[in-house]
């Protein structure tokens, strides 16, 4: 059998259902071995970058392995900035990319490149086949390795040639791996012997809280101890019900401003991520000195590794916050749990007063013209439906809208990590892909919207009803306020005016480029217009967008 039918076999084995790619020439292979293989749908991208962010979204929301396809080596440096962000984010995602024929790899022919260091960087595995007897095995490596904890991009390498070789080695169904790891007895002790000790604890949840379903696991262990519970600064995920009252908010992006709003907090468990990304350098920890550090990962690469930890473990994270629960129950006094109650009480009150501020805050420009982004998420709110899924690249509105919108968990909210902006709009179609039953609605800053504008191109042709919601405040919003703190922190001694942060001179006009995609839009420009029109967009059942014109920086 030729090469290419064991490159589409393996990818069926492994229970890949979906292809988002940006087809090239060497590519031909894969693109008309398509109608043998009709269990494989292939979500076309006009850009390489929508291809490996839809993918990642995708891998995330369904929780399955995809398969990225990319063109040579323009096509793959289109894609690195999303592959950069699937790898933050943990997506377990094939990437391919068509190679010259290897006849020619000496004559420096055209579009050709050593793809495997240009994608090594920013991925777990980077390897090319070379022959068609390696198909086979290099596939089911690539497949294992992507899902192995921690979870990441893998990407391999098909030269066009290769393809076409005949091979008798056939596609290899998955091994039978059971990875599930149950935490050391001897850890879950030591985890609780400290927390019992703890009179304000602090939880800090990452993405593989949400990935390992366990949201209700920590709830459980953060209402038996009365701790705060707070987000990474990025997320991709909501690992823990935002209306919870012991909720607080994401950490800030350095570690002055994480020491202060942690407060006189005495014991921080962290769980299921990375932790931290600062964005701005500040001298100390981001902890009180003499407050101990606890961890949960999922696996050894992660523990331990930039923080010192008084006492960590490695388990299923569901599993392990389970059997910590437990422990605690079971020697914790009555005197440990009364306290823990009144932090609870003590918390709600906080939660309650908080919102008030907030409430009265947001009053004072509810009518304020361009709306406040206060008003426009409370309106976004009013008009979108209860088992709505946000795809959040506002940045700067994020904090609006996680108080404006209760995540209860997994599949209501779904982020960027990395940093890199144009991955909202793009990672929209991979979740309408796999979340087909619930309405998905991006919400998306006008500036990140044009790295990946393509994406409305896409949601038309494979007719995904997504709302894309753009808040059109002409400007990249977020990098004045990076500029304020660099002033600040560097004491630069300028106060002219933001260089080149304004998106003006023409005015961006989104509903004509919708239009001019297949997508129905409209602009909005009054607060008391965005409810209707976000509930007739969702209602439509086709593609659409709602432009919505925002204040600026003041």
């Amino acid at each position: 059998m030729r090469g290419r039918r064991v490159l589409m076999e393996s990818f069926v084995s492994h229970g890949v259902r979906h292809i988002f790619g940006n087809p090239g020439t060497t590519e031909t292979p894969l693109l008309d071995s398509l109608p043998a293989f009709p269990q494989l749908e292939y979500i076309m991208a006009l850009h390489e970058g929508v291809a490996v962010s839809a993918a990642s979204f995708y891998a995330q929301a369904s929780g399955r392995v995809t398969v990225a396809n990319l063109h040579v080596a323009p096509g793959l440096g289109n894609g690195i900035g999303s592959l950069y962000g699937a790898l933050k984010a943990n997506s377990p995602v094939v990437v391919t990319a068509g190679q010259q024929d290897t006849r020619m790899r000496l004559k420096n022919p055209l579009l050709g490149h050593d793809l495997v260091a240009m994608a090594a960087p920013v991925t777990k595995w980077s390897v090319q086949i070379e022959r068609a007897d390696e198909i086979a095995p290099i596939m089911r490596r690539a497949f294992k390795v992507a899902t192995d904890a921690p979870q990441g991009p893998v990407f391999v390498s098909l030269p066009i040639d290769v393809l076409e070789q005949e091979t008798d080695v056939e596609a290899m169904a998955p091994d039978n791996l059971w990875r599930t790891t149950r935490p050391d007895p001897a850890g879950i002790e030591a985890l609780a012997a400290l927390l019992l000790k703890s009179q304000r604890p602090a939880i800090i949840a990452g993405d593989d809280v949400a990935i390992s379903r366990g949201e209700g696991a920590l709830v459980a262990l953060a209402e038996a101890i009365g701790a705060t519970v707070w987000f990474e600064g990025l997320r991709h995920h909501a690992p823990f019900p935002t209306g919870h009252p012991c909720y607080r908010q994401s950490l800030p992006g350095d570690a002055r401003q994480v020491r202060k709003v942690l407060g006189d907090t005495d014991l921080v468990l962290l769980v299921g991520g990375p932790f931290f990304e600062d964005i701005w350098f500040a001298p100390g920890g981001h902890v009180a000195d003499g407050v101990p550090l606890l961890q949960i990962e999922a696996s050894t690469e992660r523990l331990a590794l930039n923080n010192r930890i008084a006492a960590g473990i490695v388990g299923d994270i569901a599993i392990s916050l389970r059997a910590l629960t437990e422990a605690l129950a079971a020697k914790a006094s009555a005197a440990f749990k009364q306290a823990a109650q009144g932090r609870k009480a003590m918390l709600a009150d906080l939660q309650a007063r908080e919102k008030e501020a907030y409430r009265a805050r947001a009053e004072k420009g509810w009518n304020r013209e361009p709306s406040s982004m206060p008003r426009v998420v409370a309106e976004l709110r009013r008009g979108l439906p209860d088992n709505v899924v946000i795809v959040d690249e506002s940045i700067t509105a994020s904090l609006d809208l996680a108080r404006a919108f209760n995540y209860r968990g997994f599949g209501d909210y779904f982020g960027g990590r990395g940093g890199g902006i144009g991955q909202g709009l793009a990672g929209a179609i991979g979740v309408m892909v796999a979340m087909p039953d619930r309405p998905v609605v991006c919400v998306s800053g006008d500036g990140s919207a044009m790295y990946a504008i393509q994406s409305l191109w896409t949601a038309a042709h494979h007719k995904l009803a997504i709302v894309f919601v753009v808040l059109a405040n002409r400007e990249y919003r977020i990098l004045k306020h990076n500029v304020d703190v660099w002033r600040q922190n560097f004491e630069a001694g300028t106060q002219h005016a933001y260089q080149n942060m304004d998106i003006t001179g023409p005015t961006l006009d989104f509903v004509h480029l919708a239009a001019g995609m297949g997508v129905e839009a409209v602009r909005v420009e009054k607060a008391d217009e965005i409810a209707g029109a976000v509930a007739k967009a969702v209602a439509s059942g086709r593609p659409y967008l709602v432009e919505i014109t925002i204040e600026g920086k003041r």
